[in-house]
């Protein structure tokens, strides 16, 4: 076995061990202890996978780990087997460093947490199938991580079993996930109908002699797509998203900014052979993308729940990268996930010392004021907001600008409205931050005479994510600024075709570049004159007075709408069934055999009363019987 082999086995391993022996032996170990070594397993695992990043290069080929022979059916073979190349080297990267990152944190988050232990055996887990996920060398076993990030996913969303809705939320996302599940396996089964092979390379070989636009291709990317709509929160498969915020904060963190959700991303991304044929599929992705960043954001403007905002802003984000991979142009795609796992963790982060400091409060009615109380909270989170607004040098402009530039060359008015999502963006991110940290505090006094700063095992991790979303973006410099410049255009080539926006020249692109920034500003200093000054505090959504932003606050009563049209119709069938068909029918069944059987029982058992009468007169009247029916047969 080769040394990279080696390193990728312990990127796999390093978390599965660490997640072994905290969910077997747990509740033996100390708190500490537990933390530590749920920490540094994963840093192992980022350790290994920088030094595989140094030994990648634009022109360095893959190299495949082949464990053993998984499964045989029939032709098919699948192998357990896992693939290295230059997407899964940045994949790496952002899943051990930042999950690194909210480890850390999370020992002092979840320091007096009576599931403290269970907790860092979950995010070891959930690690270990996210590196499974980006690491898959087939459909087959990115398949096995895809569920495995599911059920961790649902175990940390429910971490806190004890509350009946946080079980609901859990039991929420599992279910919508595995709608979008269904069609996953849709696709991969046409696809193997087709190509007899879940292997991405050799799938990569079987396409070539498909025509652009084959009807059965297109049905099966179209499968696919459901499934990552799913697991990214794309309309009308999101609401599971922002009920997840149930869970603790470092799980929004990790599972529900930066990694799982992106996991849908990735999967168009690795398989851009498949979609970059079926023009059709991309145009769905283009348009269901744009939808949902546009609506997604619309209810961001009016959420006063401080994780809600954020959650609705990473539904709105994932919308943008799909409006990416609809144009085409995948790597960029690609960078826009790569820069928001930065400043999103970021935001999460951050918005848990608030919680933190403030004692669980999540409501941005209670709060303000808390700029000099929690100075590196503050600082770091407004880098962070800074960042995802899209303004320059920060990492957020450069790969938004890029999608913004596809988009307009595609065509201008979905640039318009694309370009409105962003305003929004950094409208409600503004408000956001102004609420929380400007004005004067609008809690209770017991709860401001103990505001303080969070420990360093928290604001450490903040300190680093600010600064990667400070430079993150330059990996992506636009070439009208320099040619070749476009670091990731270029590692990246070999893998993914390079794509360009056609038909714009570099003045366009600066005038594009241009008008969002100004409009952007424009929308901070609109957010910072209604809310800055402390002045204007938001109402309740049942007190909102406009019904279009009480309609917003209610989020377009879209989970109404849902349990009007899907639970509770099920919900009567399943007792109809319960109550009718099962109580009555089934059990009616059943116990009237058992009352036949009592009956006759009872009837035969007056026979055998232990009276030899009795019983020679039976026999006497069978003895007759049986002659009288051969007399007369």
């Amino acid at each position: 076995m080769s040394s990279s082999e080696i390193l990728l086995l312990t990127c796999l391993l390093a978390p599965l061990s660490g997640a072994g022996i905290l969910l077997i032996a747990g509740r033996s170990l100390p708190k500490s202890f537990a933390s530590a070594l749920a920490t540094t397993s994963v840093f192992l695992s980022f350790i290994a996978a920088f030094l595989l990043f140094r030994q990648t290069g634009a022109e360095t080929a893959a190299f495949k780990l082949n464990l053993f022979s998984w499964f045989t059916a029939g032709k098919l073979s699948v192998d357990m087997a896992f693939r290295y190349d230059q997407l899964t080297a940045l994949f790496l990267l952002v899943i051990t460093g930042i999950g690194s990152l909210i480890h850390l944190y999370s020992a002092g988050y979840m320091h007096e947490d009576e599931g403290h232990n269970r907790f860092f055996g979950y995010l070891n887990f959930f690690v270990f199938f996210m590196i499974i996920l980006v690491t898959g060398a087939n459909f087959a076993v990115m398949f096995a991580g895809w569920e495995g990030v599911g059920l961790c996913s649902y175990l940390l969303i429910g971490f806190w079993y004890k509350n009946s809705d946080y079980n609901l939320a859990a039991r929420k996302a599992f279910v919508m996930n595995r709608i979008g599940d269904l069609g996953l396996l849709a696709g991969l089964f046409m696809l193997l109908n087709r190509y007899n092979t879940l292997d991405f390379e050799a799938l990569q070989e079987a396409v070539k002699a498909v025509k652009s636009g084959d009807a059965y291709l297109t049905t099966a990317t179209v499968c696919l797509f459901i499934g990552a709509m799913g697991k990214s929160a794309q309309l009308p498969l999101f609401t599971w998203l922002p009920d997840a915020m149930a869970g603790p904060t470092p799980v929004s963190a990790l599972i529900h900014a930066a990694t799982m959700v992106t996991a849908g991303i990735y999967l168009v991304v690795r398989n851009h052979f498949l979609f970059s044929l079926t023009p059709a599929t991309l145009d769905l992705i283009l348009y269901v993308g744009l939808a949902t960043a546009l609506f997604a954001a619309t209810i961001g403007l009016r959420q006063n729940d401080i994780k809600k905002v954020l959650a609705y802003s990473t539904v709105s984000q994932l919308g943008f990268m799909f409006i990416a991979l609809g144009t085409g142009a995948f790597t960029t795609g690609f960078f826009h996930v790569f820069t928001h796992a930065f400043f999103k963790a970021l935001l999460f982060l951050g918005a848990g010392s608030v919680i933190h400091a403030l004692h669980h409060e999540q409501d941005m009615r209670f709060m303000g004021g808390l700029k000099k109380k929690l100075p590196i909270t503050w600082i770091t989170f407004l880098i962070g907001t800074i960042a995802i607004s899209g303004i320059p040098p920060l990492a957020g402009f450069f790969s938004k600008d890029e999608i913004l530039a596809f988009l307009y060359a595609k065509n201008p008015i979905l640039w318009g409205l694309a370009l409105l999502g962003s305003l929004m963006t950094a409208f409600y991110m503004f408000r956001l931050y102004f609420l929380v940290f400007h004005g004067s505090y609008r809690g209770d006094a017991h709860t401001e005479s103990h505001i303080h700063e969070s420990p360093i095992s928290m604001t450490l991790p903040l300190m680093v994510l600010a600064a990667c979303s400070l430079i993150a973006g330059f990996i992506g410099i636009p070439e009208v600024f320099a040619a070749h410049s476009h670091w990731l255009n270029h590692f990246l080539g070999n893998l993914i075709p390079v794509q360009h926006p056609e038909g714009i020249s570099h003045s366009t692109e600066i005038t594009l570049m241009g008008v969002s920034v100004t409009a952007v500003l424009v929308m901070v200093a609109i957010a910072f004159r209604v809310y800055g000054q402390g002045k204007v505090v938001p109402v309740a959504p049942e007190e909102e007075k406009n019904p279009v932003f009480k309609l917003l606050a209610q989020k377009y009563r879209i989970d109404e709408f849902y349990n009007f049209l899907f639970v509770a119709p099920f919900n009567a069938i399943s007792q109809f069934f319960g109550k009718i068909v099962d109580n009555q029918i089934v059990d009616g069944i059943v116990n009237a055999m058992g009352n036949l059987a009592m009956t006759t029982s009872g009837l035969l058992r007056l026979l055998h009363n232990g009276r030899v009468g009795t019983y020679l007169l039976a026999m006497t009247l069978g003895v007759i019987l049986v002659l009288a029916y051969n007399l007369i047969f």
